[in-house]
């Protein structure tokens, strides 16, 4: 557990102030509790025994005997000053007001814990999401989504709970059971000593629930996290779901995977709900020895424990019970807060991969030609590109056509670093992009993606991604590029139209030009077209080709393409095979040559119907 209390400074470290203050105001708190309860045996002894009022003033001291003196002394005067029924009122009066005062310091406590409580968890959710930004994609395709998402949310709101928990623990639970042990320690050592040897053995059988909690909390997070993702991906594959009358199936592996997660949570909820009776029966206990062991002295004739300093003992200790009930709560909610700190902690240590050079070189521009020598790249231990020597000129289309699964889409996304190469060099005018600033180097780029992604907000803003200082004019320039402002404008509130959760709203076509439309804005010297028309009719193909060859027009292009048709007039063009280049050249010359590329040609030709979405 020291890892989790290194974490725990660490997130309060910028807010110690509002710890100590928390802490001042606990102190105040349990002071006034403490002397409320002081006051009142002592003067009730005096005005209803109708014991002898002390009128010398005694000598100081700090012995049970010395307190209890100078507590007989004071009282006295106000007996004598204003009769037993004005006293009466008089210590009423004071035990309201030190209890108002007792339960304003105690608000207070709560009063700073709250900003620390919450901007402590606000500190852990923002290093989670900004880690999720800059990990590599490499990382994500190990992962579900849903388990990520249960982590930021889920595993977060649990260590929200844990920190209250340590710091009510840390800042006022320690400073009661400090002063109340001081307290008991002047009025009787001997009693103190014998509650000291209990506590501890309650302590131990407490502390041995808790490691349990903690092992069953990690699985239930876990299983959370599995329960998450499976929402996630019936969000996602909704369609498919309806389609393949698998509504049944997924119901069922759902209900099943939920029932999992309740069995957990129930084994969770029955061992944390363990810890407030089951310390409440030893602390019961505890009491019981104490009184035990006390009325045994007070019975004895020579003992120098009197009744009155019993009653007292008895009445300080019955408040020790509930900061100690608070701690075992607060120790079960950090047990089990861990467990989710675990799995945020594996997040926020995951590897950066993909890292700046500490003497990273600025990106002036894009001047000549990337290139790649002999580059090779793996997925663990699986090589995916191997061999690869390539130049890609500027000012010249390249594209990149083969089967699934030759490598396309991961060639094309070593040139913006998403990913490492494994071997061999990849330059940008003579220069390795591991050594270039990847901010500059990403400027360079304009992307549209296979997977056309859309955010849930306007046009507007989906259009000037990345981009908050594009005017209206070069927005709707953009859009016209694409083929997108027809279809803009006819939307309810044209450019402010909210295009709903990854673009739903619109066709597929419509999201693909709207993704183009963000590429063009961007006005990058660079163009990485990732199967870029693969969701346009023909018409709409058409139309997007003759913007795209404007566009493209003395910058340098690289093309994933499916269908070759789209990218006959590339300058050149790149078949791999199996992680390999298969051949290269122009449209005519790979014709001629009879190979791979005239097979998928001749494939593509003699399909009845060529384009799926016509």
């Amino acid at each position: 557990m020291m890892w989790f209390w290194k974490i725990i400074f660490r997130l309060v470290g910028p807010y110690t102030h509002y710890a100590l203050l928390s802490a001042m105001f606990s102190l105040l708190s349990v002071v006034f509790s403490l002397f409320s309860l002081t006051m009142l045996i002592p003067f009730l002894d005096l005005l209803f025994r109708q014991d002898i009022p002390l009128m010398v003033r005694p000598e100081a001291g700090l012995s049970p005997e010395a307190l209890n003196e100078w507590s007989r002394y004071y009282l006295s005067g106000i007996i004598q000053q204003q009769g037993r029924e004005g006293a009466l009122m008089i210590v009423s009066g004071a035990v309201v007001i030190l209890f108002f005062f007792k339960n304003l310091f105690r608000y207070m406590a709560n009063y700073f814990m709250s900003p620390l409580r919450n901007k402590v968890v606000m500190d852990l959710r923002n290093a989670m999401y900004t880690r999720v930004l800059i990990l590599p994609l490499s990382w994500f395709s190990e992962r579900r989504s849903g388990d990520i998402m249960s982590r930021i949310s889920g595993d977060v709101q649990e260590v929200e709970w844990s920190v209250m928990s340590f710091l009510i623990m840390m800042l006022r639970q320690p400073i009661a059971l400090l002063i109340f042990t001081t307290a008991l320690l002047l009025i009787s050592p001997s009693l103190t000593l014998f509650a000291l040897i209990i506590i501890p053995l309650a302590g131990y059988v407490i502390s041995l629930s808790g490691k349990w909690l903690n092992r069953l909390a990690l699985q239930g997070q876990q299983q959370l996290g599995r329960v998450a993702s499976m929402i996630e991906e019936t969000l996602g594959g909704i369609r498919i779901i309806k389609a393949f009358n698998a509504i049944g199936s997924t119901d069922q592996r759902f209900r099943a995977m939920n029932h999992d997660l309740a069995r957990l949570q129930t084994r969770i909820y029955r061992q944390r709900d363990l810890g407030v009776p089951l310390t409440e029966v030893l602390a019961v206990l505890a009491m019981v020895s104490v009184i035990w062991f006390g009325g045994q002295q007070v019975l004895r004739p020579e003992s120098p424990l009197d009744a009155r300093v019993f009653m007292l003992y008895i009445a300080v200790f019955s408040q020790v019970i509930p900061p100690a009930k608070s701690l075992v709560s607060a120790w079960y909610n950090v047990r089990k807060g861990a467990a989710s700190m675990q799995r945020i902690q594996e997040v926020l240590d995951a590897p950066e991969l993909i890292t700046e050079s500490p003497q990273a070189l600025s990106v002036p521009g894009f001047r000549e030609e990337i290139r790649m020598e002999g580059l090779r790249f793996s997925y663990g231990d699986q090589e995916v590109l191997r061999g690869i020597n390539l130049a890609f000129r500027k000012g010249t289309s390249t594209a990149i056509v083969g089967t699934s699964g030759s490598g396309k889409t991961t060639l094309l996304n070593l040139i913006p670093r998403f990913y490492d190469i494994t071997g061999g060099s990849l330059t940008i005018d003579g220069r390795d992009i591991r050594m270039l600033r990847i901010d500059q180097l990403r400027a360079l780029m304009g992307l549209v993606s296979q997977e056309t992604i859309l955010f849930n907000d306007t046009v507007r803003e989906n259009i000037s991604f990345g981009m908050k200082q594009a005017s209206e004019e070069e927005i709707r320039t953009a859009a016209r590029l694409a083929g997108a402002e027809g279809f803009i404008m006819e939307l309810p509130q044209a450019f402010d139209t909210v295009i709903g959760d990854r673009g739903l709203r619109l066709s597929g076509g419509q999201r693909q030009r709207l993704a183009l439309a963000r590429a063009i804005l961007r006005n990058p010297p660079i163009l990485l077209l990732d199967e870029a028309t693969s969701a346009l009719d023909n018409q709409s193909e058409r139309e997007v080709q003759e913007a795209l060859r404007i566009v493209m027009k003395d910058r340098t292009s690289i093309i994933v393409a499916h269908r070759l048709s789209t990218i006959s007039g590339a300058d050149h063009i790149v078949v791999l095979e199996a992680g390999e280049i298969a051949e290269q050249g122009t449209h005519q010359e790979l014709l001629s040559k009879q190979g791979a590329y005239h097979r998928l040609w001749q494939m593509q030709q003699s399909e009845h119907i060529p384009d799926p979405h016509a």
